[in-house]
């Protein structure tokens, strides 16, 4: 299988041409190669691979990367939740913008399959359950109860605590900023193209991707990555809330196994559909915990308990992937104490790597 990688050598896009290659599938990569996402100029790998340097929301340069393609898997995306509302238009931009005429050429070329890297942002907050009420969705945080410290949702019929639990696919999508509202409009604009084109779409919605060559320091970096640079600097991660909030860290040696899958997958896939699936790895940790798994392995300070907060932010958001295990055979391979081990040595990307990257 021949298959375009969109932000193929980003973080996570990287890893999914190296994992095709290994799979004996061949890798075109389209990346717009910004000197300040690739400081260090063209990563060795994605230069072994049939490269195509160009933007994805230029028209010509999608027509031209998708011939002789087989499928797609689209990581190309401005990520994280950046510095303010300024960064919109970005958003919107890179991400929209891009996946529709992206796939508008695979209309045009008669490309019919496609993996997006979606998002558990998605959700919004995670699943919640009331001993009184049952199953409830917590509307978003207040400012007032952040800055009292007060981080938990509490059930909106009686206002008591609530318990965290896994949230699957068919739980209602409620993006609560910027970069979140993008990445569903991404999942509709698949659908619509695979209902007009009889394409075959799968969005995967990544859960807290983490693992080697992950960019360093940037207000669109990842969790994960920021807790290591500080790590790097000698300085104690910086922990918001209470250290409290539930994430899926998932490694992305994982997540580019599930691309790979779910590549192979498409052609028994009935057309004119599309599928999300969540990509996580099934073990639950807070962000304190990560910190602290961090710290250890690094040598470093021990974390350090702000109390500091994003609006925007959820409390806790981890997934249940027990669909993407039971339809396409994926598990998660990396455990979380010998995956936080290993990117405590990993190398990361140059101290000026930005957003614009893969998923």
């Amino acid at each position: 299988m021949r298959v375009l990688v969109t932000g193929g050598a980003g973080f996570i896009g990287l890893h999914i041409v190296e994992a095709l290659s290994s799979a004996g599938h061949e890798a075109v990569v389209l990346d717009a190669l910004l000197p300040s996402a690739h400081p260090g100029g063209v990563p060795p790998e994605a230069a072994c691979e049939r490269l195509v340097v160009g933007d994805v929301r230029d028209p010509a340069t999608v027509a031209g990367a998708l011939r002789g393609v087989d499928a797609v898997c689209h990581q190309a995306a401005m990520v994280g939740l950046g510095k303010d509302f300024a960064d919109a238009p970005d958003y919107v931009g890179c991400n929209d913008l891009g996946t529709a005429v992206l796939l508008a050429g695979m209309a045009a070329a008669g490309v019919d399959g496609l993996v997006l890297a979606g998002s558990m942002v998605v959700y919004g907050e995670g699943r919640y359950d009331c001993a009184v009420h049952g199953t409830v969705r917590p509307g978003p945080r207040s400012r007032q109860d952040l800055e009292a410290g007060r981080f938990e949702p509490l059930c909106p019929s009686c206002g008591a605590e609530l318990t965290p639990g896994l949230v699957s696919e068919d739980a209602p999508t409620d993006p609560r900023n910027v970069y979140a509202a993008s990445k569903l409009a991404q999942e509709h604009l698949a659908a619509a193209w695979a209902r007009a084109a009889d394409g075959k779409a799968v969005s995967l919605r990544y859960h807290n991707v983490y693992g080697p060559g992950m960019p360093r320091d940037t207000p669109y970096a990842g969790v994960a990555s920021l807790f290591r640079s500080a790590l790097n600097r000698g300085e104690a991660p910086r922990v918001f809330e209470d250290g409290g909030q539930r994430r899926d860290f998932v490694h992305v040696r994982d997540v580019a196994a599930a691309a790979v899958t779910a590549l192979t997958s498409l052609p028994e896939r009935a057309a004119g559909a599309a599928t999300a699936y969540n990509t996580g790895s099934g073990d639950p940790h807070t962000i304190g915990e990560m910190a602290a798994a961090l710290a250890s392995a690094c040598g470093g300070p021990a974390p350090v308990v702000t109390g500091e907060f994003r609006l925007g932010d959820v409390r806790h958001v981890t997934a249940d992937s027990r669909r993407l295990r039971a339809e396409l055979g994926w598990s998660p391979a990396v455990a979380f104490d010998e995956g936080m081990a290993e990117f405590a040595a990993a190398p990361q990307r140059g101290d000026a790597a930005t957003a614009v990257a893969a998923g």
